[in-house]
């Protein structure tokens, strides 16, 4: 019996619908539910309805639009009846619901009804409803477990299991598992990776997105149709600095697919929290890349180091790469606003910690260390040019004497391993016919041929390390090739930058400075990327 006072008021007729609702047919339907609810409103003579819907809202959660809505006109006095189609619309999180219907509702004097299970909160005869309650809860978490499995399954056997592609990429049309560069985007995320490499920080490249008014992620995936969202922020241009450094994080952009990179706690929770990178699971060459891997290779090597600007607004561009000799502590980068300027850089340990006497100052000016870099790189440069198969000659040189006796010398054990493996398999053949032939017997052919299997399976791993390492040769001369193609690139170098830097430069070590010639002198090596360093 439906109370007179509160039908003045409004009915809230309350419909959700969840995405694994719709499995299920048209039973649960929005048009089905509203049909049903304003049906029963009409025949109990509640005319002034109002519907409140949430369409795709999974009932474990109660961060629903319109139960939101539906619950602010509640508290504001405006609704007299709460009508559901069933316990399972209203949610499927047990504590919360029954502090709604039993607490909240009744504070406010709200009639509660639940059509199909015969919830009536006018009646005493309800007993039963906590106990529905908690088997909604049951169905939710098994529903959970069971979601959960199978995109387990299926990121376990390489399928993309993010339902929103990364900024860059689109769905394809004729496959929507596979994914196709979005050109647009993708011309950003490579304007990222080369502001990077001119030395910009993740918070100077947002900066100067927003002022160019480049559209964020967020929008131009909603603009293309990947995303239906209206809760997107207010300003379509607002990069910011994590989503910066994430984009210049992601393998996706080198053609791999990465799952199980984020995870929730429980099917009530839907906060996202980040799985540690060894639960990843990566897919490589899984659709078009859009870096190449010398570029992101690059980006990282600067991402890994912690580049500060100077007192002038700047990033130094040897920030990160010099390292001391002694302790191995990087370099710091100090910079003096005198007439001229004066930059230097100064081991860390001896820069920071109270006592000197834990390593010296390995003092070292910038200008320095730009004209030798500068020098050493331009003459690698012109041999490249001039005679590219002499600059080959001279890196293969570069390890020469150690490397080819050191490979001389496994290809002369690889073969004495080998022909003592084969050996072995001949004498085994002969102790087997000697056994047979009852020459040995049975128990001196078993204590005879376990010694030969155990020495074959020695000699089987000599014989896969050795190989692996021969191997490691070819892989020397393909990084060779790298360097060379590298320094291909450029003709003749007027100043250094960070892209060029990163290019060559895997690192530089100073030393000490000698005085014993009664001149201050420092060695730097220079370790370059794929070959190591030169040796004089």
């Amino acid at each position: 019996m439906i109370r007179q006072s509160n039908s003045e008021k409004v009915t809230a007729l309350y419909c959700r619908l969840s995405h694994d609702d719709e499995l299920q047919g048209d039973s649960n339907s929005i048009i089905n539910q509203k049909q049903i609810l304003s049906d029963y409103a009409v025949k109990h003579g509640l005319t002034n309805y109002r519907f409140y819907v949430d369409d795709g809202i999974s009932g474990t959660t109660f961060d629903r639009e319109g139960f939101k809505n539906m619950i602010s006109d509640v508290e504001s006095g405006e609704v007299g009846t709460v009508i559901v189609k069933d316990m399972s619309r209203f949610g499927r999180d047990y504590l919360k619901v029954g502090y709604y219907t039993e607490i909240m509702f009744a504070e406010f004097d709200v009639h509660f009804i639940a059509i199909n299970d015969g919830v009536d909160s006018e009646r005493e005869d309800n007993d039963f409803t906590p106990i529905r309650n908690l088997f909604n809860e049951f169905y939710a978490k098994d529903t959970s477990r069971k979601i959960r499995a199978v995109w387990k399954a299926k990121g376990n056997a390489g399928e993309r299991i993010a339902s929103v592609p990364v900024y860059g990429y689109k769905k394809d049309p004729l496959d929507p598992k596979h994914l196709v560069i979005d050109e647009e985007a993708a011309q950003i995320v490579q304007r990222i990776y080369q502001m990077c490499l001119s030395g910009m920080g993740p918070y100077q490249i947002a900066k100067t997105l927003t002022t160019e008014k480049v559209l964020c992620p967020s929008y131009h995936i909603n603009n293309i149709g990947m995303i239906h969202r209206t809760d997107l922020g207010k300003n379509p241009y607002g990069w910011n600095t994590p989503c910066v450094a994430d984009i210049l994080e992601r393998v996706d952009y080198l053609g791999h697919t990465t799952n199980f990179k984020y995870r929730r706690k429980s099917y009530k929770s839907h906060k996202i929290i980040n799985n540690p990178v060894e639960e990843h699971r990566v897919f490589y060459n899984t659709h078009a890349p859009i870096i190449s891997q010398d570029v992101w290779d690059a980006v990282q090597t600067i991402r890994s180091s912690k580049r500060r600007n100077n007192k002038s607004g700047e990033t130094n561009i040897f920030s990160g790469m010099l390292y001391c000799a002694d302790c191995g502590a990087r370099l710091f980068h100090h910079y003096k606003k005198d007439n001229p300027p004066q930059s230097h850089f100064q081991c860390a340990t001896y820069s920071y910690h109270v006592t000197k006497d834990e390593c010296s100052s390995h003092f070292i000016r910038e200008s320095v260390v730009n004209e030798l870099v500068l020098s050493e790189l331009n003459q690698i440069i012109r041999t490249a040019n001039c005679d590219e198969n002499s600059l080959a000659e001279l890196l293969s040189k570069n390890n020469e004497t150690a490397s080819r006796k050191q490979t001389a010398k496994q290809k002369k054990e690889l073969s004495a391993a080998q022909k003592r493996y084969d050996e072995l398999d001949r004498m085994f053949n002969r102790l087997y016919e000697d056994n047979v032939n009852g020459k040995i017997s049975d128990e001196r052919f078993a204590k005879m041929s376990a010694s030969y299997e155990a020495e074959q399976a020695e000699l089987a791993d000599t014989i896969k390390n050795i190989s692996e390492s021969i191997n490691n040769d070819k892989t020397e001369q393909d990084n060779i090739r790298r360097f060379v193609s590298v320094a291909k690139k450029y003709t003749k170098l007027t100043e250094l930058s960070t892209e060029i830097l990163h290019d060559f430069i895997q690192k530089i070590v100073v030393h000490a400075p000698d005085k014993s010639s009664g001149k201050r002198v420092v060695q730097l090596d220079i370790y370059y990327n794929f070959i190591g360093k030169l040796n004089e």
